[in-house]
Order: structure tokens, then C-alpha cells, then sequence
């Protein structure tokens, strides 16, 4: 899978809002929140250009029943996709690339919180922020063809900066 990373886009917020309200359509009253999570919520740094949505939902079990309503906008259902209480969906252009993740999770869950705490560390600290959009083109650079690659580089730093995030949100 090809690593892209792309300049901060002003579009990515519109397309947020436009596709918050298609998938508030289809999951209905299960829905309590809809956040927009990852890189492309964070202004001024690069990112994948894939949309991060994280949904806090009343009932995780509903939401299987749901599948078939995000398969008609667009999504793949992948059920847990490795996290235990998570139901993820992916959509991607007829071309194959991958434009938009979905997060769902039961209120509560401690990966709201998680997920909430880094995107709003990385607002309130811009050079941490900065920090991390170099070593996203960095990877980019040395992973062009290897999103594990990628992915794993990150890890350390997004690590370290989620455990001062949580710190930091229980101190605000």
C-alpha cells in the first residue's frame, strides 16, 4: 500500500461535516457523538489524506446491524479489526484508495478518551504537533510502499506523546 502525506488541507473539516451528517443518516439514534480524530483534525500538519471519524455509539451490538446501511454509502465493514469493543468501517474510491475510517465505540470506552486526549494535546501543543507532521514525511519518505513501516515509526512517538496527553487532560 502506497504512503502518502500530504500538506494540511482546509478541505479536510468541510469533508468532515459532509460526511458526518451521511453516516448520522444511516446509523440513526444509536449515534451520541461524532469526533474527528487523526492528523487531518489537527490543523496546519501533514497527514494521510484519509478522514478519521471516531463515533461514540448507545450500543456497540447495534451497530453490526448497521453494516449493511454504511456498505450503501460506501463503507467496508471489518468488525473489531483487532481492538476488542471497537467496530471499524473503511470506505475507498473505486481506485482503492482509502479516504475515510470509522471508530465506533460504546460511551465509555476508555479509547474515546485515548483517542480525544491526543487530538486535543496535539491542538493545544502546535510544536508538538509540528513535531510529529516531520516525522510523518520522514516515514513517508523512507516507507513510500510500506504502511507497516510507517506505521511502526510513528509508534514510539505517538506512544510518548498519548501518555503525556492523557496526563494532561486529567490536569484540565
Amino acid at each position: 500500500m502506497k504512503v502518502e502525506v500530504v500538506p494540511p488541507n482546509s478541505a479536510w473539516r468541510e469533508e468532515f461535516s459532509a460526511e458526518s451528517k451521511r453516516i448520522a443518516l444511516v446509523m440513526g439514534e444509536n449515534i451520541v457523538t461524532i469526533h474527528h480524530i487523526g492528523s487531518t483534525a489537527i490543523p496546519g500538519i501533514y497527514a494521510k489524506p484519509v478522514i478519521d471519524f471516531l463515533i461514540e455509539v448507545k450500543d456497540i451490538n447495534e451497530t453490526d446491524a448497521q453494516t449493511a446501511a454504511m456498505a450503501a454509502i460506501g463503507y467496508e465493514a471489518m468488525g473489531e479489526f483487532g481492538l476488542p469493543g471497537r467496530r471499524y468501517f473503511r470506505k475507498e474510491q473505486p481506485s482503492g484508495i482509502r479516504t475515510h475510517h470509522v471508530h465506533t465505540y460504546e460511551i465509555g470506552s476508555p479509547e474515546i478518551n485515548r483517542h480525544l486526549a491526543f487530538r486535543d494535546y496535539m491542538i493545544a501543543h502546535p510544536d508538538v504537533a509540528q513535531q510529529y507532521s516531520e516525522l510523518k514525511r520522514e516515514l513517508a519518505k523512507q516507507y513510500p510502499q510500506n504502511i507497516e513501516g510507517y506505521m511502526d515509526g510513528k509508534d514510539e512517538f505517538v506512544q510518548m506523546v498519548e501518555k503525556k496527553a492523557l496526563e494532561w487532560q486529567n490536569d484540565h
